[in-house]
Formats: structure tokens, sequence, C-alpha cells
């Protein structure tokens, strides 16, 4: 029953109590500390993506890394032509139809403009294709650790969560498809993770994907794979794409946009490619979460995945740079581990060592270091004891972050024993 606006003592007074949906999005089953939920736990570091005026590596730094520069005059002619405020729900149709060819060649497979949906960033993809997926009580296996709304949105939803742990033979990742075969006899509805993966950077390989494909198949359930990442990948690191696979046309959903390699969060643009039913259903989501997505927005799509392989490479070989700085430094801390993973501007460190909380370490980065870390348990249970930086910040103020991160973790080293 909703609490939200439910009497109380006096006709007058009212019990403003969160809904049961809401409360769900706390994960109060799954505690972040002793003691502490996943919601208490967030609020009590003030993770809220303010920055609370620290040093925030939950995000890309978009002054040392800009959005590409043709977007002033773009978004600048968008604005000056006031037709194009309103578009349909799904999106404006010539950009629709622009974006399908381009589409089609990035992920291998034929895409047409009844295929896309342009959603309110990733974000808005992310919980709109949900929304018009998942049921009450519907089984979905989540990737562990994945994206950290993942499984607010899903408990938002009444969904079942079944965790699929990602896995890693030598440096090489997995998820573990014996399990996600073991869990199809319970007929999920979805499989979902985010690839590359986010918070720990792992590109899986081609036999990784072709394996998700015939397990998706072979048991009839939907797989949602997150490619926010997909450009941002490093050295000769091959890509294989769900959607390319044999029959994934008709069985995926794949989450794309501009936030983070192009730097365009601000700009709130997402794009969903799924087959043509999906996206009418997702149309409807839209329509009743935000109507449509930023209509100026949608126009910054037209030069979008087009002639600009010099800024790509450039943007990855700085990014280079920075992990390398960033491994470096976190390496030389007595305890810590840390792999370096092929795709994101992630890091996803391990101090379990430490036989510290998540809370307790990313407080005291805040408080001793003025660097706000996401701390492990967002990400999934497995993903507790460690802490995902993003290193996509200016070279000179990382330095010095890095120095006073490294300072606040030694002191844990020595408190804990562990000799250098």
């Amino acid at each position: 029953m909703s609490h939200a606006l439910r009497s109380v003592e006096t006709p007058t007074d009212l019990d403003l109590t969160p809904s049961d949906r809401i409360l769900r999005t706390h994960l109060p089953d799954r505690e972040a500390a002793p003691g502490m939920s996943v919601r208490e736990a967030d609020v009590s570091l003030r993770l809220d993506g303010g920055g609370n005026g620290l040093l925030d590596t939950t995000h890309f730094d978009t002054v040392r890394f800009p959005p590409p520069p043709w977007i002033d005059a773009a978004m600048q002619a968008a604005v000056a032509d006031g037709s194009l405020a309103y578009t349909p729900y799904r999106g404006a149709p010539e950009v629709l139809d622009s974006l399908a060819p381009r589409i089609s060649d990035f992920l291998g497979s034929p895409v047409t403009s009844a295929d896309l949906a342009l959603t309110p960033g990733t974000q808005g993809a992310l919980f709109t294709t949900l929304s018009s997926l998942v049921n009450e009580g519907d089984l979905v296996l989540l990737a562990d650790p994945d994206y950290l709304f993942c499984e607010r949105i899903l408990q938002f939803l009444g969904a079942r969560i079944e965790r699929i742990p990602l896995t890693f033979d030598g440096d090489e990742p997995s998820l573990d498809l014996d399990l996600v075969e073991e869990l199809a006899a319970q007929q999920p509805v979805l499989l979902m993770f985010s690839h590359p993966n986010n918070p720990t950077g792992a590109v899986f390989s081609e036999d990784v994907i072709r394996r998700v494909a015939e397990l998706s198949v072979e048991h009839g359930f939907l797989v949602m794979v997150d490619e926010l990442y997909s450009r941002l990948v490093y050295g000769d690191t091959v890509f294989p794409h769900l959607r390319a696979q044999p029959g994934m046309a008709d069985r995926s959903i794949t989450l794309l946009g501009p936030s983070k390699t192009e730097s365009m969060s601000g700009f709130r643009i997402g794009v969903v490619v799924a087959p043509t039913e999906v996206v009418k259903s997702i149309e409807q989501s839209i329509a009743m979460t935000s109507l449509r997505a930023p209509a100026y927005s949608q126009r910054l799509l037209g030069r979008w995945l087009v002639d600009d392989a010099d800024f790509l490479a450039e943007r990855v070989s700085d990014l280079h740079r920075l992990r390398e700085q960033s491994l470096a430094a976190l390496r030389a801390v007595p305890g810590v581990r840390v792999q370096a993973q092929n795709g994101t501007a992630y890091l996803f460190v391990d101090v379990s060592a430490f036989g510290a909380t998540d809370v307790e370490i990313a407080g005291a980065l805040q408080r001793e270091a003025g660097v706000i870390v996401s701390p492990g348990y967002q990400f999934g249970p497995s993903g507790t004891g460690h802490f995902r930086i993003c290193f996509a910040r200016d070279e000179t103020e990382w330095a010095s972050a890095l120095e006073r991160m490294v300072a606040c973790l030694d002191g844990f080293a020595t408190r804990a024993g562990i000799a250098g």
C-alpha cells in the first residue's frame, strides 16, 4: 500500500514516508557497513552527485576533457530555430534517420530508424527500457559488479535479481555463464551487463560475447548491454558488439550515447537500439517520464560518430597516460591491488586487505585527501572492499590528489600492519 499521503493521527496530519518503490531503492537488505543500508551510507558520504566542494572522481572532468569543438555552433543553431523545440516522443525523425546508418556501421549490425529511441541521457535509456520490459516479480540477471543504478531501478520495479559474478582467469574477464545457464531454468526475462564493465573497465572477448548470445537464443531471454564506453578502449583491444552476434538483433537492447567519451553528459542525450516492438514500448515510457529527450540536444547527434578519428585518438591517448599515472601511484601502497583493464576511464581499487569498511575508507579519503570516490558497495555485493575512481582529470591537479590519496591509504595499510 502506498504511504505517501496516508492520513495519521488527525485528518490534517500526513505521513510523508516514501513509497514502497522508493524504499526498495535504498537496498535495505544489503549493508554497506554494519547497521547501515546502502542509502544510509550514500547519505553519510554525501554522494549526491554535487561534489560538495571536493575533487569528485565519480565522473569525468569536463573542463580538462571538454566536448568536441563543433558543439557550440550546433547547439546555437538548434536553439536559433525555435521550431525544433518539440519532437515526437521517440526523437526527431530526421535525426533518427541520419543516426541509423552510422550506428549500423558502428555495431556491425543493420539498424533502421524504427530500432532507435532517443532518451534523456543513457540513464534515461536505462530507466525507460527497464520500465517497459520488467514486471513485478520478473527475474533479471545482473552482472556483479555493475553500474550502481541498475540494481536500484530493478528494485524500484519490483524485479527479482540474481547477481552474475564477473570473473577473471588471469587478466581475462568473463561473466559466470555457467550460472547464467543454470538460472535460465527459472525463465529470466533479461540478462543485464555493461560493456566495457562499469566499474572495472573490463572488456569481454569475442568468445564471451558469443556465448552470451548463444545462451540468449537457446533459453529465450533478452539481453541488455550498456555500451556507453564502447569507444573508450585502449591499445589494440578488439571490442565485440553483442548485437552483431547471430540472432541478437531481435534479442538485444544496446544503450549508447556521447555522454562519456565525448564529454556530453551535460546535454542529456542517450540512444537505445532495440527490436522495433521494444522501441514502441520504450516510447510510451519516455512520453510519461520526460515527453522526449532534450530536443535541441538531439540535433547534436548529427555530428556524432562522424569524422572524429583524430579527436577520439587524442582523447584515448591522454586517458591512457592518466591511467598509467594512477596505476603507478596506487600500486605503491602496500596491500592495494588494482587491475589495468582495457576500457573506460575508471579504476576499481581493491582495498579489502585493510579490513576497513567501504564507508570508512571513502570517508577518510574525503576528510584527509579532499577526494570523493565511489565506494565499492554501490556496484553490488562483490564490490565490497573496493572503490572506483575516474582518472579523467587535469594532470597537475590529479597528481596532487593522488599524493593525498596515497598518504591516506598508507595510513590504512600501517594500521592494518601491512608492510611495504
